[in-house]
């Protein structure tokens, strides 16, 4: 299985990856969290408010806020 990002806007609308990082797939959970960890700040400037981490078509875990603010 592969590991990947769904991209949600405020409203928890998706968000194509066009101005975006490449909606990269990732071969274990660890890589995907620190791509997410260096990458973060990009997707917030683009749009991104919030993120879900899937395994192949099963949510892991999310929605995931970007803002730095939020509890």
């Amino acid at each position: 299985m592969s590991w990947s990002w769904r991209y949600e806007n405020a409203d928890g609308e998706p968000v194509t990856p066009v101005d975006l990082p490449a909606a990269e797939l990732f071969p274990t959970q660890s890589d995907a969290e620190s791509w997410l960890g260096e990458e973060w700040r990009v997707l917030l400037a683009a749009g991104v408010s919030r993120v879900s981490l899937l395994e192949g078509d099963r949510v892991v875990y999310g929605p995931m806020s970007l803002d730095p603010e939020s509890p």
